[in-house]
């Protein structure tokens, strides 16, 4: 498994006003979030967006969190409609 699918990614649905379409979070790791037109175009650009949050971070000499349990996550590992 890579470390991109070890993060829990929540996926909402973006207001019309917003533009539409999905917003994809990772609480685990600060500021990385995503969006897309479909929930699962969401989540591919998420595994990309944390891909990258944790190269900047390697690249900064920052710490990168351990992904939370997934047992903690079970609720949110799920499409908010």
């Amino acid at each position: 498994m890579s470390i991109s699918t070890e993060y829990a990614v929540t996926i909402q649905p973006l207001p019309a006003a917003d533009g539409g379409g999905f917003v994809a979070v990772v609480r685990d790791l600060p500021g990385c979030m995503s969006d897309g037109e479909t929930p699962q175009e969401a989540l591919t650009n998420a595994q990309d967006a944390i891909a990258c949050w944790i190269e900047a971070a390697h690249k900064v000499g920052r710490s990168v969190p351990e992904p939370t349990p997934a047992d903690l996550f079970e609720s949110e590992l799920r499409v908010i409609t």
